[in-house]
């Protein structure tokens, strides 16, 4: 079964882990890679079944936004296979 991706976009590392953590924390889900995007921007890579994925963006926003800023967040249910080419989406 192919897994969902979850995308949280912060602004600074330290908002990035607090987010990391709570989503990992919250839901059963693997962290990938975290992303230095540029200009102060991390992204943090969750992959899990729809459900989960869900609940881990929704915990980790709500955690990161009580210290820092949130620029986007994003759950893709079934991910093209081409997307693993252009960025490191798999868990670790």
């Amino acid at each position: 079964m192919e897994q969902s991706l979850g995308i949280i976009e912060t602004l600074g590392f330290a908002t990035a882990m607090e987010a990391a953590d709570a989503a990992v924390k919250s839901a059963n889900v693997k962290l990938g890679e975290w992303v230095k995007v540029g200009g102060g921007k991390v992204n943090i890579i969750l992959r899990g079944d729809v459900a989960a994925v869900k609940a881990a963006v929704e915990a980790g926003v709500a955690a990161a936004s009580r210290i820092g800023k949130i620029e986007g967040q994003t759950v893709i249910a079934r991910p093209s296979e081409k997307l693993t080419g252009i960025f490191p989406i798999e868990a670790k």
